[in-house]
């Protein structure tokens, strides 16, 4: 039997799944029907994820990712190619952090170089190996999970906002942003969406919650409501759940 032909669900990939809010939109997306691939670069890790929603009679399956890699995105690639034939939707989630108080005159700029492996280029390599995957899906979405902190939009933690703090973290975001637009541009006229989120901040460490962060659930429902966009829908765009965010 070809299993690959018995999967008539949405195929959906979340990278850097394992915990916060990849693992709850992975969670929305699954209670919708959805079949979930999480993905983390330590598989041991994206497999107790993934038994969490099993265990909820959801189909989420575990797999391991680097997207810093492109050896790990093809092997992954080579897997999903002989498992389903196609992938419908690609979550870059995966993100890479750093502290709060960094500068742009002061940064590291080797940490910031991989701030932006990650954040950029980990969705940007991600995308290319995958794309032929997406283009054999009849409504592929490409959902890059960007940040306020990329946009001159967000009068919270913006670009021009807090003395210019958060340096390569928002320089990263306003570059997926860009990525976002020059794929939208070119997938044009196909049946591939490409679009830019902004979970808002989230409570996905103690302490949060006094900054004003919302909770897990609804960052995540930004990002999922972007995964379920209708053929019709807008791409080439960036959304704050549901509406869209300057940048």
């Amino acid at each position: 039997m070809d299993d690959k032909k018995q999967i008539s669900s949405p195929v959906v990939l979340v990278t850097g799944s394992s915990h916060g809010i990849g693992l709850e939109v992975c969670r929305q997306l699954a209670r919708a029907g959805m079949t979930v691939l999480l993905t983390a670069r330590d598989f041991s890790k994206a497999s107790i994820a993934a038994q969490q929603l099993v265990e909820e009679g959801r189909d989420v399956r575990p797999y391991a990712l680097d997207v810093t890699q492109d050896d790990s995105i093809r092997a992954l690639a080579t897997i999903l190619e002989q498992e389903f034939g196609r992938l419908d939707v690609l979550v870059n989630n995966a993100a890479a952090y750093v502290d709060w108080t960094e500068k742009a005159t002061t940064a590291d700029l080797q940490a910031a170089h991989a701030i932006l492996e990650t954040n950029v280029f980990g969705a940007w390599r991600t995308t290319q190996i995958l794309l032929p995957l997406i283009r054999k899906s009849q409504h592929g979405r490409i959902v890059n999970v960007s940040s306020g902190a990329g946009s001159h939009g967000d009068q919270q933690f913006g670009l021009t906002i807090n003395g210019g703090s958060v340096a390569s973290y928002g320089i990263s975001k306003a570059a997926l942003n860009a990525l976002t637009s020059k794929l939208a541009a070119e997938l044009e006229g196909t049946s591939i969406l490409v679009n830019a989120v902004c979970p808002g901040l989230t409570a996905t460490a103690p302490g949060m919650e006094a900054m004003g962060a919302g909770p897990v659930e609804k960052g995540a429902s930004s990002i999922v409501w972007a995964v379920n966009l209708p053929d019709n829908g807008p791409t080439g765009g960036f959304f704050r759940y549901g509406e869209p965010l300057p940048w």
